[in-house]
């Protein structure tokens, strides 16, 4: 379909413009069942007016893949979905993943429960990370659905890989390009973000994964270049110690969550996010002390990061 106008300061392709609001107008496209606006230039769309309850059509489908790969996060308000249409809806994406760490709800064990209580103090991957990187397949999205929110704060943070990648210069795209690094499940664990919370009930053993993986990333359906080493994983690189480094990392992980690189999701119950680890990575911010949380999360089958 021909599509025509500019957008006013947002560099996003042509197919964004198709479906959503000019940016500064709320009137949808008529061609298509939803508004939607970007969450800032670089990540994230948010969509208004689509109900995932049913399941959307072919054509819809198609558009939601398109933008996913342009934007990285997109943002379903107002979704009012049993655990089986949220399943449902996932399986028009990808292939449900089973997490290894946290057991799944009763009669749907893809769908995990993320909860943190009144007097926890310590939240569910509460530092900048891609999910799973120590995983041989990492997921390539992730699916949330917030079922009780605080009054106020935890909201998410995401930053779009593909920008990182874009923003550095030559020589250190050059420098980093043949670099692999090695992700491990064990350095989550002494952060005490993730794998602290085992699935205790189904009486298995903790595990350790570890996964090597190109520093680099060649995204396996839009070809785009991301960034793909992660504080919350990412351990050294291949053929050096953790010392050795750590210098280079350390600069990688400060650069790769700039502002301008991000964009902010704030919750309601019902919101449904789904993102891409392929060239994201996110953030939740554990500033609600005292309230509960809960989130239904999906992740979706991935490959080998080439």
């Amino acid at each position: 379909m021909p599509m025509s106008g500019k957008s006013k300061g947002f560099p996003a392709r042509a197919i964004v413009l198709g479906l959503c609001s000019r940016l500064h107008h709320r009137t949808p496209m008529t061609d298509y069942p939803f508004d939607c606006s970007p969450l800032s230039p670089a990540i994230g769309l948010e969509i208004r007016g689509l109900d995932l309850a049913t399941t959307p059509s072919a054509e819809t489908t198609a558009v939601i893949n398109r933008v996913f790969l342009e934007r990285h996060v997109l943002v379903f308000r107002d979704q009012d979905m049993t655990p089986a249409r949220q399943l449902a809806f996932a399986e028009t994406v990808g292939e449900p993943a089973i997490y290894p760490f946290v057991k799944g709800l009763d009669g749907f064990p893809a769908i995990t429960p993320i909860i943190k209580l009144p007097h926890e103090t310590v939240n569910f991957g509460g530092l900048w990370h891609s999910d799973t990187t120590y995983l041989e397949r990492p997921p390539k999205a992730t699916m949330l659905l917030a079922r009780e929110v605080p009054p106020v704060g935890g909201d998410t943070l995401f930053a779009s890989q593909v920008a990182a990648h874009n923003a550095l210069s030559g020589g250190m795209k050059q420098l980093l390009a043949p670099l692999r690094a090695v992700n491990a499940s064990s350095k989550a664990d002494v952060t005490r973000t993730r794998e602290d919370r085992i699935d205790k009930d189904g009486g298995a053993e903790k595990k350790s994964f570890e996964a090597i993986h190109p520093v680099i990333r060649t995204h396996p359906e839009s070809g785009a270049k991301a960034l793909y080493v992660n504080r919350g994983h990412t351990v050294r690189f291949e053929d050096l110690t953790e010392d050795e480094s750590a210098g280079l990392l350390e600069f990688l992980f400060r650069h790769q969550t700039r502002e301008e690189f991000q964009c902010r999701v704030r919750w309601a119950p019902g919101t449904l996010v789904m993102w891409d680890n392929r060239a994201c990575q996110h953030y939740p911010v554990n500033d609600y002390h005292g309230h509960r949380r809960e989130m239904h999360r999906i992740t979706l089958k991935g490959d080998v990061p080439r």
